[in-house]
């Protein structure tokens, strides 16, 4: 882990002559570039509302975040931002669940949809007005094989997008590169599921992708789960199941519209998810594609993590 505190370790707001929390900055620089501009310019913005200068921490290719910010939590961080995109913020909220740090995202990298689904500015300075403004909310994590997401865990099409689609096509056209991984695996065989909510029976069904959502928003603004809040001590499902071209147009335009009902969409809701295929498939969490498999089994964590946001941030 490469950490360069930007204060002296026995640094205090007090001997500094600051009066705002203490902070740390956990940035992936293989995802932001002039990581040395962006760090003088949030040091600048710190010091003009009266903090204390951040810690400063670099991800690794062997720690991609979480490390970084418990280190940051023991030094006695208060607010920890992060800046690389949704891979290293779901790291780092690892890192940080559970505490009484709040994460403070800064876009950066592709798709950035935590930021978008909370409401949080898609540029640095806006994203720093908001933690500056102190606007707090505690929101709800989803948990699955010990390791926590905020947005969205799914088995299936997703997944198989999310790791098919060319990195060098996502640093120049962003989210547009799963669209061309999506148009390369529509086609592909559905998977049998069996999908059991609570305690509630059963269900089985066929279907491309099930995606278990603490929000709704999707890539390009598509809205998925319309009814998805991040704190409402609840997760959704949506089970999407198009067998034909048709079947996705009819899908993608129900969704870009906001249709109540949109063909070949279901939606469940419940705080513990169960899901079981016929055969190994791609699973992702956050958008990091994890190793394939039969099950993907989610429970809710209630208000497990603080984050800053605008006071009215939209769900």
């Amino acid at each position: 882990m490469n950490t360069t505190p930007a204060t002296a370790p026995d640094a205090t707001p007090e001997a500094t002559g600051s009066s705002g929390p203490r902070s740390a900055l956990v940035v992936n620089t293989h995802r932001v570039e002039g990581s040395d501009v962006l760090r003088a310019r949030i040091e600048q913005r710190l010091a003009d509302a009266g903090w204390p200068a951040p810690a400063w921490f670099e991800t690794s290719a062997e720690d991609p975040g979480e490390g970084q910010a418990r280190q940051a939590v023991a030094d006695g961080a208060e607010v920890v931002m992060v800046c690389g995109g949704d891979g290293t913020v779901r790291s780092a909220i690892d890192g940080l669940v559970g505490t009484d740090a709040a994460l403070a995202v800064l876009p950066g990298g592709t798709g950035n949809l935590l930021a978008a689904n909370l409401g949080i500015p898609a540029d640095v300075d806006g994203a720093l007005d908001v933690v500056l403004a102190g606007g707090r909310r505690s929101i709800d994590v989803g948990e699955t094989e010990g390791q926590t997401f905020a947005i969205m865990a799914g088995m299936g099409f997703d997944a198989q997008v999310m790791d098919s689609a060319p990195t060098a096509l996502k640093a120049k056209a962003g989210w547009l590169a799963y669209v061309v991984s999506a148009v390369k695996h529509a086609a592909e065989r559905e998977m049998h599921v069996q999908i059991r909510i609570d305690d509630e029976p059963p269900l089985t069904r066929h279907a491309r992708t099930v995606l278990v959502g603490n929000v709704g928003k999707l890539q390009g603004g598509l809205v998925l789960l319309p009814d998805a809040e991040p704190a409402n001590g609840r997760l959704e499902v949506a089970i999407v199941a198009p067998r034909n071209i048709g079947h996705w147009i009819q899908l993608v335009v129900g969704v870009a519209l906001r249709r109540e009902r949109v063909p070949r969409r279901e939606i469940l809701r419940g705080t513990r998810v169960r899901v079981r295929s016929d055969r190994p498939q791609p699973r992702q969490i956050d958008g990091d594609v994890i190793d394939d498999g039969r099950s993907l089994d989610v429970r809710v964590r209630p208000g497990a993590l603080h984050v800053c946001a605008p006071a009215q941030s939209a769900a």
